[in-house]
């Protein structure tokens, strides 16, 4: 029906037809800006879980692995280091790993799933340098009851073979143990927690 000279009819089927092209117009223009949003190859890498095999590391030997952009320590502890844990409670800040600095399911104490394989950040929590494994029975000047552990050069944070803090040191708090998780005998994914959360 016209009224004045108008077709209402047709002036509908116009607004109609130009807002379904305005909307697809509009879904073209977002979607690629939407995507842009998405990190990148290279990001998303970055941030992915690493997976490494550690059968090759012998008692009291350690590799340094990269996840995150971040070097992650993987230590096979000998017996003694483990018997050093309970040696040197009394000389830390958190024994007990009550900090939020590790995944719930790794034993406080140990700081670790295994208690013969440890995995740590290796970022001291001071200021970010990278702290240094001297074992007891290396050449160093930490005091002749050093159990063996990490020392931090920068500004002299010492940490046990469980990565906990000592008191009285420039960092404040344990170093961090990443969410990990064992495949098999000598399998490590760092960055997963493969279902142990």
């Amino acid at each position: 029906m016209s009224y004045g000279g108008v077709d209402q009819g047709r002036r509908r089927f116009l607004t109609a037809t130009t807002t379904v092209v305005g909307a697809v117009g509009a879904a073209y223009t977002a979607v690629p800006f939407i995507a842009s949003w998405a990190p990148s190859a290279r990001a998303r890498a970055i941030g992915a879980p690493v997976q490494i095999d550690f059968g090759k590391l012998e008692p009291g030997m350690q590799m340094r692995v990269k996840w995150r952009g971040k070097p992650v320590f993987v230590l096979k502890r000998t017996q003694e280091a483990l018997d050093s844990l309970k040696a040197v409670e009394g000389s830390l800040r958190d024994p007990s790993s009550n900090e939020d600095q590790q995944p719930a399911y790794v034993d406080s104490k140990t700081r670790s799933i295994r208690p013969d394989v440890l995995v740590l950040v290796g970022i001291c929590t001071h200021l970010g340098c990278s702290p240094t494994m001297v074992k007891a029975s290396d050449a160093h000047s930490l005091g002749d009851d050093w159990q063996g552990g990490y020392y931090c050069p920068c500004h002299g944070s010492r940490f046990d073979f469980a990565g906990r803090v000592y008191s009285g040191v420039p960092a404040p708090t344990n170093l961090e143990v990443p969410p990990h998780h064992f495949v098999g005998d000598s399998g490590l994914v760092i960055g997963d927690d493969g279902g142990n959360a």
